[in-house]
């Protein structure tokens, strides 16, 4: 047997050119169907991304089925190509063989013939010899082609012989000069028979042979692999059959298992939400002895002793609120006595001692803070008990803010600080307590002096369709970060070492936030250290309405930020943001207080 030599070719497949587009004489029709798909694959395409974000078991879902093909893509490309290359290899092995065998033969048939044969007598000769070796039904489809070697010299010249169906123009170039080369070894090469989508793969096989009188010429045996195609094409149809079916059953597969996972979760979260909503009764099922059965057991362990707990605190808070509220009632005959002693003995401090005298001051000035502060447990207990109610009447606001600003007039002026109202012309009405807004604004109006070091404090007034507001500003110490929080706080105080000269109690600003509430509106606070605080108020204009949006601004920073971008190119000076204001200077209005304003 010859040794072989196999020569590589390398072949490029040409695509013929195309065209399309747009149907030139339908442009409107063609928008409007891209429009659509565009529309659709948005749609859809939200619904995903709703659909990821969502649910826990589509994403599973989604994961192991795109890692599931990735990995079915890689092992059946590797494993398509490998048995596609081994049926080439078989495919070119049997090839070799067969075609060495049956070349052998045609020389020892060429060798019969008459070393003085004619030309014509060879041809037909090896017109025979190439129709005996032909195959041309059944799966073992064989072309024969015998060609003179370009290296032939002889006189004596017999044309191509071939089949009629496959002749020399199938065989490839290299693989002939190939032969012509290297007469005593066996070729083998890759072609392709026909052209286009019809083309078919066949393994040509050169060999030399030598015709008496005619010299050597090239014998080329064609093997189409029609059979290996349909083979490949069989297993490729049956990859991907198999895939996807693989792949829509791991997909179920983890389905059902992230149910079987997220669904106990599910429930534990609809468990807990309803937990968080008051219902302290909620428990879950648990059942088996897996880790979900002891989830369950933990939550359900763990929701018991919250409930306990917030059991024990309620009864707590309401054992406090009933001290709280019959301590009050009761201390309210014993301070009447003493109060009646106190005035008695304040009248006549003048016959007394000075030392005698200044402690029946300090009796009778205590005895104020003692009874405000009695007032306001009062006050505070009621709200716990949910027994403050309201008497709601339609109030123009701009009189309450005048009466809260009047009450400050004496302490005002001998802290040297100027307040300014700043309200619109016409009246800003809502429904609500006079009492308890008054009471309100007499608070944060107190605070402010208080801690306002003296710089002007400003009070402004807006209203909106559905709100009215009202913020005080101060230029003080400010709060620090996470006090704007705290200051609503019984009994909180930003410094305790600090003195205060309005004898507040420390409950100001807590009654004020539940006053507030009552009316279903809102009581806010904003500081930054050394800018000072705003607190804002914002009541719905009417008592049952609720609020979307406050008319005034919380961060008078942010105010001034805005209202310096809201200036035109150029211009120079605040933005005046309510139509018409009035300002009410203290030099033109004087402003005073009296004891008596609280803050926290």
């Amino acid at each position: 047997m010859s040794a072989v030599t196999r020569v590589a070719r390398v072949e490029g497949g040409h695509a013929g050119p195309g065209a399309g587009g747009p149907d030139a004489g339908r442009p409107g029709r063609v928008r409007r169907l891209a429009s659509g798909a565009w529309s659709l694959l948005r749609r859809l395409g939200s619904r995903l991304v709703h659909l990821w974000r969502a649910s826990l078991a589509f994403r599973v879902v989604m994961v192991t089925m795109l890692l599931g093909i990735l990995v079915l893509t890689a092992v059946g490309t590797y494993l398509y190509g490998s048995i596609g290359q081994g049926l080439v290899d078989s495919r070119q092995r049997i090839a070799s063989q067969d075609s060495l065998r049956d070349a052998t033969a045609a020389q020892q048939l060429f060798d019969r013939n008459d070393k003085n044969a004619t030309q014509a007598e060879l041809s037909q000769s090896a017109q025979d010899i190439v129709n005996q070796y032909q195959r041309n039904t059944g799966n073992d489809v064989r072309y024969v082609v015998l060609s003179r070697l370009e290296t032939t010299t002889a006189p004596v010249v017999v044309n191509t012989v071939d089949s009629g169906v496959v002749g020399l123009r199938e065989v490839p170039e290299d693989l002939r000069r190939a032969v012509a080369q290297a007469p005593d070894r066996q070729h083998l090469q890759l072609t392709s028979l026909g052209e286009g989508r019809s083309a078919i793969s066949a393994v040509v096989v050169g060999q030399k042979v030598t015709l008496p009188v005619a010299g050597n010429y090239g014998l080329y045996f064609i093997y189409p692999m029609d059979r290996e195609r349909e083979i490949i094409d069989f297993i490729g149809q049956t990859f991907l059959l198999a895939g996807i079916a693989l792949i829509l059953l791991v997909g179920a597969i983890a389905f059902v298992v992230t149910r079987l996972v997220a669904d106990p979760v599910r429930r534990a979260a609809v468990v807990a939400e309803r937990f968080a909503d008051g219902n302290l009764g909620e428990r879950m099922r648990a059942r088996g002895e897996d880790d979900l059965a002891r989830l369950g057991n933990s939550f359900n362990a763990m929701a018991a002793s919250i409930q306990q707990q917030i059991g024990q605190l309620e009864n707590l808070s309401r054992v406090q609120q009933r001290f709280v509220s019959d301590v009050s009632h009761e201390l309210r005959t014993p301070l009447t006595t003493i109060r009646m002693a106190a005035d008695l003995i304040h009248d006549s401090r003048a016959h007394f001692e000075p030392t005698v005298a200044r402690s029946s001051e300090l009796l009778y000035h205590e005895l104020d803070r003692f009874e405000s502060l009695l007032t306001d447990l009062l006050e505070i207990s009621r709200f716990d008990a949910g027994a403050a109610s309201l008497e709601v009447e339609a109030t123009d606001v701009r009189a309450s803010i005048e009466r809260a600003v009047d009450a400050h007039r004496t302490l005002a002026a001998r802290k040297g600080t100027a307040l300014v109202i700043t309200q619109p012309d016409e009246p800003v009405i809502a429904e609500m307590d006079s009492r308890r807004i008054e009471r309100i604004l007499r608070n944060l109006v107190s605070n402010a002096v208080e801690h306002g070091e003296g710089r002007p404090i400003e009070v402004t007034v807006a209203g909106n369709d559905s709100a009215v507001a009202v913020t005080v500003r101060d230029h003080g110490v400010g709060l620090r970060p996470g006090e704007a929080a705290l200051v609503f706080t019984r009994f909180w105080r930003a410094d305790p070492a600090r003195a205060r000269t309005t004898g507040g109690t420390g409950l100001g600003l807590a009654i004020a936030l539940e006053d507030a509430r009552l009316h279903a509106g809102r009581l806010e606070a904003w500081g930054a250290l050394g800018e000072g605080s705003c607190f804002r108020l914002t009541l719905p204009r009417q008592a049952d309405a609720t609020i979307t949006s406050s008319p005034l601004p919380l961060s008078p920073l942010a105010a001034e930020a805005a209202a310096a971008r809201a200036l035109p190119a150029g211009a120079a000076g605040p933005a005046t943001t309510n139509p018409a204001p009035t300002t009410t200077p203290a030099d033109r209005h004087p402003i005073t207080s009296r004891p008596g304003g609280d803050a926290s």
